[in-house]
């Protein structure tokens, strides 16, 4: 049976496209968001639901700067002002937040998300953001230059052609945005390595742990927490810009709920308050979510799973059911994730 069954499935397109994700742009992204996730809540404690609005603020803040042909249409200039932008949303999220207790930093995160996402929807805003339809590479509103296009072939020093093997190819613009998506990876990595074995790191670990005691030491608790959501939220910024450069345009819909999910998947999956956390839960994430997506696909499309009980449009759905019960598993029998301590896990359900 078994053999019959292995007979219905393609073992190399299934592991190749699982592969091919799993170090692809997608994932670069989220392990990017939940490196600066990872500094909120592994390391400071705050509870941030609101992921996906620093990544919007990231992604729209440069799109609209460069799609209007401001500060001198600079594609670099227009990152930079997405970065303040998101420093503006940590402001006002922290300053009336972070005083209180962690439940009401939640509740302001995920508000501002979905204000962010539906203000940005706004048909008062159509010549701005696009509105509904987002902001495309609108070569008419510059110099018939997209974004995009800067990124891919302007700044690609990479020739035409497909590199790499058996399934893992990739053309020189897909390679190009993947080089860049993983460095920003590994700069952020570093940086939060860094940072927590500095004399800054430590105060955040010990707010974390007890911020009372922290702040009879003399520590400027608050002062710390915004911080740390300001440096957060302006690397998972950076993944919102990087979505968008490889996607070329920026809407709505890529900034739902359900991405500040995912991305809280990856944090746990990996491991929280752990420096190499974020980029294993994301290329586990991926890996998994593609894989079993195939294998079903492949097996309804054998004959093997009756369509009567699983259809192909639910595919999508049931992997997340899937994923979603492997995750459960995982917090019961490893709590501090793939490669976090034990004695550092802030998740525990036992």
């Amino acid at each position: 049976m078994i053999l019959n069954l292995l007979a219905g499935i393609d073992i190399s397109k299934l592991f190749g496209l699982a592969l091919r994700t799993s170090i692809g742009v997608q994932a670069a992204t989220f392990a990017l968001a939940a490196v600066g996730l990872n500094l909120h809540y592994g390391y400071t404690g705050l509870l941030n639901f609101g992921v996906v609005a620093f990544m919007a603020a990231g992604a729209y803040g440069m799109a609209i700067f460069f799609t209007q042909g401001w500060l001198g249409g600079s594609l670099l200039l227009a990152i930079a002002a997405g970065l303040v932008f998101a420093v503006g949303i940590a402001l006002s999220i922290g300053l009336p937040s972070l005083r209180l207790r962690a439940d009401y930093l939640a509740i302001t995160t995920i508000a501002i998300a979905e204000v962010l996402r539906i203000s940005f929807r706004s048909q008062r805003l159509l010549d701005l953001t696009g509105g509904p339809f987002g902001l495309p590479s609108i070569e008419d509103r510059n110099a018939n230059v997209s974004f995009a296009d800067v990124v891919t072939i302007d700044w690609n020093p990479i020739n035409d052609g497909m590199y790499g093997f058996w399934r893992l190819r990739f053309d020189e613009q897909t390679l190009w945005v993947m080089i860049l998506g993983w460095t920003l990876v590994m700069l952020a990595t570093l940086l939060i390595w860094a940072l927590m074995r500095s004399p800054w790191g430590r105060v955040i670990k010990a707010i974390r742990e007890d911020e009372d005691a922290a702040r009879a030491l003399g520590k400027n608790v608050f002062s710390y927490k915004l911080q740390s959501l300001i440096i957060g939220g302006m690397i998972v910024a950076l993944a919102g810009i990087t979505r968008s450069l490889n996607t070329g345009f920026v809407e709505t819909q890529q900034f739902k709920p359900q991405t500040t999910f995912f991305i809280w998947t990856v944090l746990i999956l990996g491991g929280a308050a752990s420096v190499w956390g974020p980029v294993i839960g994301a290329i586990t994430f991926w890996f998994i979510i593609v894989f079993i997506e195939e294998l079903l696909r492949q097996m309804v499309d054998s004959g093997w799973i009756p369509e009567a009980i699983l259809e192909s449009n639910d595919i999508a759905s049931v992997r997340m059911v899937v994923m979603g019960i492997m995750l459960a598993a995982l917090m019961i029998w490893r709590p501090q994730g793939l490669v976090g301590k034990k004695e550092e896990a802030q998740i525990d359900v036992r």
